[in-house]
């Protein structure tokens, strides 16, 4: 569904239960943002942080799937964080998502440590420097490591949550060593990880969803692969369907 307004598109997810506002052009939230938020398991009253919230997607998506828990977003572009609260109006989620325009790097101006019992966090996926970017466009501030790298975002995490509890990303397959061990420098140790495939027969994992518990123990689970897509240029996959009609 797509409003008249020239600037938002106004998407629906879930038959319409959920609605989000997005630009027409700059950032606009993917598949990534459905898979981490369906990938998170929280306690029925958990206090989720959502680290670069962009258009505030996952918040919403964790807020339509488990009705006892609360949310805060942490977005540093304002345009987007005006966006994001935009979103939480449009669905009725006041009570349950608080919003912060800020900067992740000074995540302890905004939060007490250890203060969340889940974070999750979508970060900017790519290098700076890997390709021709607008460094002061929303887009590439979203995808690209401009305003924070995966270590900032990772450090933040492990800052905010609570000792023994989780924090979940979705990051490049091609990346994960790089995350996992990042990981691991600030005491989030991997419990879950998930390959992502467009399709089932594709050579290389798209994307990895990855646990980690702060000060966790050795052992992870590697879980079967989720594929998007039944087959190559085909439909959904009947796990992705499952999720869109969550």
């Amino acid at each position: 569904m797509t409003s008249s307004k020239a600037s938002f598109t106004q998407d629906s997810l879930f038959d319409g239960k959920l609605t989000c506002f997005q630009g027409r052009t700059g950032y606009r939230f993917s598949v990534d943002s459905l898979l981490v938020a369906h990938f998170c398991k929280p306690a029925a009253t958990d206090k989720i942080l959502d680290i670069g919230t962009g258009s505030g997607i996952i918040n919403l998506i964790l807020s339509h799937a488990h009705k006892d828990i609360s949310c805060c977003g942490l977005e540093i572009q304002k345009d987007l964080y005006d966006l994001a609260q935009k979103n939480v109006l449009a669905n009725k989620f006041s009570e349950r998502i608080q919003l912060v325009n800020g900067d992740l790097r000074n995540i302890s101006q905004f939060f007490d440590p250890e203060s969340f019992d889940l974070v999750v966090s979508n970060p900017p996926y790519r290098k700076t420097g890997t390709g021709r970017i607008n460094s002061q466009s929303q887009a590439a501030r979203a995808r690209h490591e401009i305003d924070c790298t995966i270590s900032d975002v990772v450090k933040a995490a492990a800052f905010a949550v609570k000792n023994r509890k989780s924090v979940v990303f979705v990051y490049p397959a091609k990346r994960v060593s790089h995350l996992i061990a990042t990981f691991h420098v600030h005491k989030l140790m991997p419990k879950r990880l998930q390959p992502i495939y467009s399709y089932p027969g594709a050579e290389e994992a798209r994307l990895v969803m990855v646990e980690g518990v702060k000060n966790g123990g050795e052992e992870m689970k590697l879980l079967t692969p989720f594929y998007i897509y039944a087959e190559k240029n085909g439909p959904y996959s009947a796990e992705m369907q499952t999720i869109y009609n969550q």
